[in-house]
């Protein structure tokens, strides 16, 4: 009986079911994960065929076109810096306008009045990545050519429409992805200052690109090191798990601005796995609360952030994998004391 007393008296161990406690819930979890990245996998593809092929009839009519343009040609001028100004464009609107005329007169079979219409060529500009170009209809067409790392990617177009001097350009069609802002540019920029337009919807499709083939790259280079990894459709939000050290480091990205290339909004916490030193030794028990109240707090990682903030995704990767063991012996050498 005392020894029985004893047992009642002394303080109840913590038993695998407390230890444990959160087993249950991580598990839950991770299966949540799962399936939220199943739909979001199925979400992305079934976007991406929707895009395709609702486009793909607009973006050969308009590719044909282009060529056709750029086939035509009598010149073909390229701009640098102050070269490409807003005079320049009302002298290709003026074009525009004249090759349209001059299409009418043809159709109508109005050869009297063919003479007094100014001959101008049909020069292309080239500006940047971008090609401007005279079409058929009173159409200005601008055909946008993406790169990464000095390699050609997507063609994009769009065209708008120039009725006459006194109205402003609309935009008429394109082939740029549903998903980026472009009517929100029409109505902020076109009606002031075409060419800040033309130039402002240029350094959206190229920050894309880049976005998204930076993204595509640590997947291709570093995917056995990741885990989850999850993309808005414009790239502005990436986040993906860091999967091969003692703990589970994630690593989450925005970009504020859809022209940026690097993010401003950037976050790197490592979540540590280790059970606190009381509960390793299984010294003093304790109880759920008190175990609680010892899990680990994630530690941010200030070297991976600062090397996120000014470095390209895949620069800044290897460079964190790299300097990441001695990182993490670092900020956790005070918590597992």
């Amino acid at each position: 009986m005392q020894q029985v007393d004893q047992l009642k008296e002394r303080p109840a161990p913590l038993n695998m079911g407390e230890v444990n406690f959160s087993q249950a819930e991580d598990v839950r979890l991770e299966t949540t994960r799962a399936r939220f990245s199943n739909i979001l996998k199925r979400h992305g593809d079934l976007t991406e065929r929707l895009s395709r092929d609702s486009d793909k009839s607009v973006f050969e009519r308009l590719q044909r076109e282009f060529e056709a343009a750029h086939a035509s040609q009598t010149q073909e001028v390229c701009l640098d810096g102050e070269q490409w100004n807003d005079g320049l464009l009302a002298t290709i609107r003026e074009r525009v306008h004249m090759e349209a005329e001059r299409k009418v007169m043809q159709l109508q079979g109005d050869s009297a009045a063919m003479p007094n219409l100014t001959f101008y060529e049909k020069i292309t500009y080239r500006v940047g990545n971008k090609m401007i170009c005279c079409l058929d209809g009173a159409r200005l067409g601008i055909q946008y050519e993406t790169s990464y790392a000095g390699e050609p990617c997507e063609l994009f177009h769009c065209v708008l429409e120039t009725k006459s001097f006194l109205e402003k350009m609309t935009v008429l069609e394109h082939t740029i992805p549903f998903f980026l802002p472009i009517r929100e540019a029409e109505n902020e920029y076109l009606s002031l200052n075409a060419m800040k337009f033309i130039d402002h919807v240029g350094d959206l499709l190229q920050a894309y690109v880049d976005r998204r083939e930076q993204v595509r790259l640590i997947k291709e280079l570093y995917g056995n090191q990741m885990g989850e990894l999850y993309c808005s459709l414009t790239y502005h939000m990436v986040e993906f798990v860091l999967a091969d050290f003692d703990c589970k480091v994630t690593v989450s990205l925005g970009y504020t601005d859809l022209v940026s290339t690097l993010p401003s909004e950037i976050s790197v916490l490592a979540w540590p796995v280790q059970q606190p030193k009381r509960l390793r030794t299984g010294v003093a028990p304790m109880s759920r609360r008190e175990a609680l109240g010892h899990q680990l707090v994630p530690a941010r990682l200030s070297h991976a952030e600062d090397a996120l903030r000014t470095l390209s995704l895949p620069q800044a990767f290897a460079e964190i994998v790299l300097s990441m063991p001695e990182a993490l012996k670092q900020v956790f050498r005070d918590q597992n004391a």
